[in-house]
């Protein structure tokens, strides 16, 4: 038997969010996804691009990682921290977010769905 144990992906809750201060919001779905809805103020850098901004993230402020349900945010979590970055998964993703009441909306400021 394998003693391999994966790292856990450093992670947050919507409720823990503002504890965070005032983090950024990276959201690497794809981008029909994020034209359905996305959060307010959210980045917006699909999971497969994040290699071209490495140097438009910034060193010095908290990333919170958000994909619909968390699964490839948390690769991307991964990814930044191996590049030395401040980075945290959101635990359910943009499903939670809706879940929770949050505003999700479109590029052009209406109400917008998470599929």
């Amino acid at each position: 038997m394998s003693t391999f144990k994966p790292k856990a992906v450093p992670s947050t809750t919507v409720n823990d969010l503002d504890a965070l201060g005032s983090p950024i919001l990276l959201d690497v779905r794809e981008p029909d996804e994020w034209e359905a809805g996305h959060a307010h103020d959210a980045w917006f850098w699909p999971l497969g691009r994040l290699d071209q901004v490495r140097a438009e993230l910034p060193l010095n402020q908290k990333i919170v990682c958000v994909c619909r349900s968390g699964g490839r945010s948390a690769k991307a979590t991964e990814l930044l921290r191996s590049w030395g970055l401040d980075a945290v998964n959101l635990e359910g993703g943009m499903q939670a977010w809706a879940q929770a009441g949050r505003p999700v909306e479109r590029d052009d400021g209406t109400p917008g769905t998470v599929a």
